[in-house]
């Protein structure tokens, strides 16, 4: 399978969801975070430093409900371009996350 490069913006969209976790996951150390997500340490690295511009959706979700971030939050700061603080939601506000 050929991969497609991707467009400028998909590429600014990977470096603002990579900050917005980032930020998230604040003093937590990225080893814990991801072992909680289910995701392997490089996968998140990869996204956090924007490397990985259009992760699955399934690893955003569980990443997300880890830190605690609601998808519609998630979604909103990386689809826009100045973003306002997450809303908080998932596992540590003792809500679900809806998609």
């Amino acid at each position: 399978m050929v991969r497609l490069p991707l467009s400028p913006e998909e590429v600014e969209r990977g470096q603002r969801l990579g900050a917005l976790l980032r930020r998230a996951r604040g003093d937590r150390s990225m080893l814990m975070t991801a072992l909680e997500a289910g995701v392997s340490p490089e996968t998140l690295r990869k996204i956090e430093s924007g490397r990985v511009a259009t992760p699955a959706f399934p690893t955003i979700a569980a990443i997300a409900d880890v830190l605690g971030l609601s998808l519609d939050a998630v979604w909103s700061e990386i689809n826009a371009a100045g973003g306002a603080a997450p809303a908080r939601a998932g596992r540590y506000a003792n809500e679900r996350l809806a998609s």
